[in-house]
């Protein structure tokens, strides 16, 4: 049965329209907010890589590049657009970016007869301030965005542009836990090995040094923001002998200890690695919303136990929750609203407030305890419901909230 209209489709463009131009404004430092510079980033360190690659290599020397290979196709991308200077080309290409995920979103939103996906989008990138149009993040939250939203229906498709956000950033990566079991999970995963397998060789071969970033990236310590950093924020206070250096491109706590939380923050991820691994195995309900919703609680997982937290990590979310909530059935409506509510507190962490939370005054930790407490909140309910939702008995086809996929993927008839 075709689905009927859903009314309200003029004032999301136009909220979407007025708010991303505050966005271009603060990009192009029209409007300052208090703190540090948040556009420097594309016109020193970007601009910088982007004539040491367009030279024919990576920044091998430089320990601020700790990306994948892929990343090099993001920070030349903006030579596509000239005569555009760079930073003007490279916000270009961040408002398509930003465009396509809307239109992805919206679309499946239609077809499932529901506008909260958009809306999510619309309101909830803007909450992020500046940071949102300055990192080259948003270009990777719209090719997982495309992989989330060709889903189980075009299999090989999703395991493609997951596989090429993993060369960018890693973390799309991601999105293939919840591919469904049987055809279509060898169908994706098949074309996400080949495409990221095709994709390390061809960068290493045509440019130098394409793998340095994983021996500065294992080298990285406590982020101030991460929420292993709350230790050292409140030791500092007990007499605790470290400091707060910019380390590695980031402001991290070095001293004593800093090695044994990075570590327990590593041991962390691989126990939400586990975990997500026996999801996997218990699973039993496979309804049309598991795969966003799992890469949604995995993304989560990821970020709440890293030893980095930056603010632009939190477009990642806002971008899955936006596919999450365009599915009627989803699990992830609280986590969604609490992953909101901490980008906006986000913007206050960084940059409004970001001397306090450098300095760790009860303000700065406050902030955080409210951002990483509403994230880990987010993750915690995240798990929970795509366990109950998906587990036989437990809210899965018993309740009428999803149906187990057949194993080639395709959508039950109904």
């Amino acid at each position: 049965m075709a689905r009927a209209p859903v009314p309200g489709g003029v004032l999301a463009p136009v909220v979407w329209a007025g708010t991303r131009a505050l966005l271009l404004l603060c990009a192009a430092g029209v409007l300052v907010l208090p703190g540090p510079d948040v556009t420097s980033d594309v016109d020193v360190i970007y601009r910088g890589w982007y004539g040491v690659l367009s030279r024919g290599a990576y920044p091998a020397d430089d320990v601020t590049w700790q990306y994948p290979p892929g990343a090099a196709l993001a920070i030349l991308s903006p030579g596509l657009l000239r005569p555009l200077d760079y930073v003007a080309a490279f916000t270009v290409l961040l408002l398509l970016c930003d465009l396509a995920v809307l239109v992805l979103v919206h679309r499946a939103g239609l077809r499932a007869g529901t506008r909260r996906g958009t809306w999510t989008w619309v309101v909830g990138l803007p909450l992020l301030g500046p940071t949102a149009y300055t990192r080259y993040d948003l270009m990777v939250t719209a090719v997982a965005v495309a992989a989330l939203t060709a889903g189980v229906r075009r299999p090989r498709a999703m395991g493609a542009l997951a596989a090429f956000g993993a060369l960018v950033k890693v973390w799309p990566a991601l999105l293939l836990v919840g591919v469904p079991r049987g055809r279509a999970a060898r169908r994706c995963f098949t074309a996400a090995l080949v495409v990221a397998g095709a994709g390390t060789a061809a960068l290493a071969a045509a440019l130098p040094g394409a793998l340095a970033f994983a021996a500065f990236q294992r080298d990285r310590g406590t982020e101030v923001e991460s929420l292993g950093a709350l230790v050292f924020h409140l030791a500092r206070h007990a007499g605790w002998e470290g400091e707060v250096l910019l380390n590695y491109g980031s402001v991290e706590f070095v001293g004593p200890y800093v090695g044994l939380v990075s570590g327990l923050a590593l041991a962390a991820a691989a126990a939400a690695g586990a975990w997500l691994v026996l999801w996997r195995l218990r699973a039993r309900d496979w309804g049309p919303q598991v795969p966003a919703d799992a890469a949604f609680a995995a993304v989560l997982l990821f970020t709440v136990t890293s030893r980095v937290l930056s603010p632009q990590y939190l477009v990642w979310l806002v971008g899955l929750a936006a596919v999450c909530l365009a599915h009627p059935r989803t699990r992830m409506v609280r986590p969604a609203l609490l992953v909101l509510a901490a980008t906006g507190v986000t913007l206050l962490e960084f940059p409004v407030l970001f001397a306090h939370v450098v300095a760790g005054d009860a303000l700065g930790v406050s902030m955080l305890v409210v951002r990483n407490g509403l994230l880990a909140a987010a993750a915690l309910g995240a798990c929970r419901g795509l366990w109950r939702a998906t587990s036989a008995g437990r809210g899965g086809a018993g309740d009428g909230l999803s149906r187990a996929a057949p194993a080639d993927g395709r959508a039950t008839a109904r």
